[in-house]
């Protein structure tokens, strides 16, 4: 049986160089874990390579400048850290993980401008992301938080502080006995998952929420060119959740949640159809080419 996270063999990229798994640590009064400074990347390698890795890269550094916390890194650097980590730990298919975030200095309040910002990479083993899912689809509760408002935090920004709803709506969805939540936003239209977008199916055509107060996955944009690469027609609006009952189909998508069927979110149903498997296969496919 594989350990806690803390107490694994292996080796984690810090700050410039290897060190073992069990001494990546840092000080308790590090920024990060009070005030939630702190932005991060999940990832996925295939046959020894990170699928979209460089935009996965890119996109850390512009979450710390969204946050106001300039990563000290290169997208060169930090390109190279993450192969350095596979390659230490001996893996070809594994979960990549970057995160940057303010560590312990000389300021410990609510400002942190003169702490510095560290920088992270792991990866481990780490298989479907929704167990069995992606065979007979996942079961959603509906969440009562929302997605708050671009006004109100950096929603473009992969950070830290924006997951705190999602564990707990995640925790909240795993007592019912779901695999996950879905989000409305703060205007009442339906969101994602608490780390997945959600793309709707209706008489052939795509329907998927507009990503104007939610992360513009990668994952997602992928699969958005996939669809259109078919000629299925795409449309990226808002969508009210009554809607959900006149939809056939629906799935996840994510770094980690890959393509991932959908069969019930709160009382709606759906079927694990023709398209959803094309485009799971076929997104199998692209990550292993």
């Amino acid at each position: 049986m594989i350990g806690a996270y803390d107490d694994r063999d292996g080796k984690i990229w810090l700050d410039g160089e290897l060190v073992d798994w069990r001494d990546a640590k840092v000080h308790i009064l590090s920024h990060a874990l009070h005030y939630a400074s702190s932005v991060f990347e999940g990832e996925r390698a295939y046959g020894g390579k990170i699928f979209l890795s460089e935009k996965h890269s890119n996109r850390l550094l512009t979450s710390g400048a969204l946050i106001d916390m300039e990563i000290p890194w290169t997208v060169e650097q930090i390109e190279a850290a993450k192969y350095e980590v596979l390659k230490a730990n001996g893996l070809t298919d594994a979960y990549v993980r970057a995160v940057a975030f303010r560590g312990a200095g000389p300021d410990m309040g609510v400002s942190s401008a003169r702490n510095p910002v560290r920088l992270a990479v792991a990866s481990w083993e780490w298989g479907s992301y929704y167990g069995d899912a992606k065979f007979k689809g996942a079961k959603l509760d509906i969440s009562k938080w929302k997605r708050p408002s671009p006004e109100t935090i950096p929603t473009a920004a992969k950070a830290a502080g924006l997951y705190m709803i999602c564990t707990m709506s995640k925790h909240a969805a795993e007592a019912k006995g779901c695999s996950d939540a879905l989000f409305f936003d703060y205007r009442g239209y339906v969101a994602e998952a608490t780390g997945a977008n959600v793309f709707f199916v209706k008489d052939g055509e795509v329907h998927t929420p507009l990503p104007d107060a939610i992360l513009n996955g990668l994952t997602r944009q992928t699969v958005i060119g996939m669809l259109k690469e078919r000629r299925i027609p795409v449309h990226e609006r808002h969508i009210m959740p009554e809607e959900m009952a006149g939809f056939e189909q629906c799935w996840l998508t994510g770094s980690a949640a890959e393509v991932t069927p959908v069969g019930q979110i709160g009382d709606y149903t759906f079927e694990v159809g023709a398209l959803t498997r094309e485009i799971s296969e076929a997104y199998e496919a692209l990550v292993r080419a």
